[in-house]
């Protein structure tokens, strides 16, 4: 990671006035950041020294920094439209390397979704599949079973302490925000964005309107989706292409081998 291409990408996001998604396309465009920036005047070479010294300091707080730039950032995400300029991260790099698959239900989940949840995750950690989710049920029954859990938050990271019990060498958290961002509702749309991005699929075990968003992403970003039966009989959802209902854990996992021989460039388990 070039910590100087890094800052030049935030001060451009930062003061630049574009959009987020016309800096990422301008900086991926140039290959470089630092290209974009005239460091012809000793003001911004000043404030991007400046911004060198915030990373540092985050990277203290034992916050990371991903760009599209960095040959860390999951491939997978590079290919949806959504894409983030960058990804703050907390936890082992490595996992971000891995074939994930977004384990999802409903803010408040009922005892039998808490059990189908642990049931699916478990046979997921089984398959070597790393189990992306919000701050919940999944990522834990993913550590429980030895297995690799990556949370994706709805703010910055400053505001997601790490939690009592979790493997520090199995689980990590990444936030597509500053790392102060307060937590709002237009953030939730880009936390689901990255979390479809990241994976080969989403499974969604109750639902809700968080739910809902997010399966018109994953099937947007073409991510095949699997359904409880639940889901799928309260919904119109099992009706749409790419799409499977489950019948049990063991029925998700073939399907993904199935989906893997079909498209090996794009799933890799």
């Amino acid at each position: 990671m070039d910590r100087r291409e890094q800052a030049a990408l935030l001060l451009a996001l930062r003061d630049s006035g574009r959009s987020w998604t016309d800096v990422t396309t301008a900086v991926e465009d140039a290959g470089s950041a630092v290209a974009m920036l005239d460091l012809s005047g000793p003001e911004l070479i000043r404030r991007l020294e400046l911004v060198e010294q915030e990373i540092e300091s985050w990277t203290d707080e034992g916050i990371r920094l991903i760009t599209v730039l960095d040959e860390q950032y999951p491939v997978q995400l590079l290919m949806v439209h959504q894409r983030p300029p960058f990804l703050t991260w907390r936890g082992p790099l490595e996992l971000l390397g891995g074939t994930g698959v977004a384990v999802v239900g409903g803010r408040c989940p009922s005892a039998r979704g808490a059990q189908t949840t642990r049931e699916i995750v478990t046979a997921l950690v089984g398959h070597g599949v790393t189990v992306y989710s919000g701050l919940a049920t999944a990522r834990l029954a993913a550590v429980e079973a030895g297995g690799r859990a990556v949370s994706v938050a709805g703010a910055g990271l400053r505001h997601c302490p790490e939690e009592a019990g979790l493997s520090r060498t199995t689980s990590a958290v990444l936030s597509p925000f500053w790392p102060d961002a307060d937590p709002s509702s237009c953030q939730a749309a880009v936390r689901d964005a990255v979390m479809s991005g990241c994976c080969v699929a989403t499974v969604v075990v109750e639902a809700d309107e968080h739910t809902r968003r997010l399966v018109r992403l994953a099937l947007e970003h073409g991510r095949h989706v699997f359904l409880a039966p639940e889901v799928a009989s309260g919904t119109t959802w099992g009706r749409e292409p790419n799409t499977t209902v489950l019948e049990a854990p063991g029925h998700l996992v073939r399907v993904l081998d199935e989906l893997c021989a079909e498209t090996p460039d794009l799933i890799d388990l």
